[in-house]
C-alpha cells in the first residue's frame, strides 16, 4: 500500500502552517514505516501532482475554513475533501483545489483520501503557531497516527533515539 501523509500550509502565517508542523512532528517523534511517505507540501499546488498521483491513500493535513469556531477539528474522507477546498482561507488552497481537479480529470486521483483539518485561531504574520493552536498540533498528530494504524501501518515512537 502506498500512503502519503501530506502536510500543507504557509508557515509564515501562524496557524495556517499547522499541516506542515504536523508532518514535522511526525518525523521527529516516530519512525516512519515502509509504504508510508511523509511530506511537507508547504504552499505548493501543481508541484505535488506526481507525489499524489495514483496513491492508495493520501492523508492531507491542513488549516481549513469550515465556518466553525476556531480550533474545531474536522475529518473528511474521499469526495468530501475536494468539496471543502471550494471555500479558501489562503492562496495555497487554490493550488490544492486545482491539483485535486487535475488528478480527477487524468484518472490519477488517489484511491482514498482523508483530510484532517483544524479551523485556525490566527493568520497573523509569524512562524510560530498561536498559543491556542499548540494543543491542536498534538491532537492532529494523534489522529494521523491512529489513521495510519487503522490502515495497518503503526508508527513506533523514536523514544530515546537520536533524531
Amino acid at each position: 500500500m502506498s500512503i502519503l501523509v501530506l502536510g500543507v500550509g504557509n508557515i509564515l502565517l501562524t496557524d495556517e502552517g499547522i499541516g506542515v508542523r504536523v508532518v514535522e512532528a511526525l518525523e521527529q517523534r516516530y519512525r516512519i514505516p515502509a509504504g508510508v511517505e511523509v511530506m511537507d507540501g508547504g504552499t505548493a499546488g501543481m508541484e505535488l501532482l506526481a507525489s499524489m498521483a495514483d496513491r492508495d491513500h493520501v492523508i492531507l493535513v491542513d488549516a481549513v475554513n469550515t465556518g466553525a469556531a476556531p480550533g474545531t477539528l474536522v475529518r473528511l474522507v474521499d469526495d468530501e475533501v475536494p468539496a471543502l477546498f471550494k471555500s479558501k482561507i489562503s492562496p495555497h488552497q487554490l493550488g490544492i483545489s486545482d491539483l485535486l481537479g487535475v488528478l480527477t480529470v487524468t484518472g490519477e486521483m488517489p484511491k482514498r483520501m482523508t483530510l484532517f483539518g483544524v479551523v485556525p485561531f490566527s493568520l497573523e504574520t509569524s512562524t510560530e503557531l498561536s498559543e491556542a493552536m499548540q494543543p491542536k498540533l498534538d491532537e492532529l498528530v494523534d489522529l494521523t497516527v491512529a489513521e495510519l494504524e487503522a490502515l495497518g501501518h503503526p508508527l513506533k515512537p523514536c523514544v530515546g533515539e537520536a533524531v
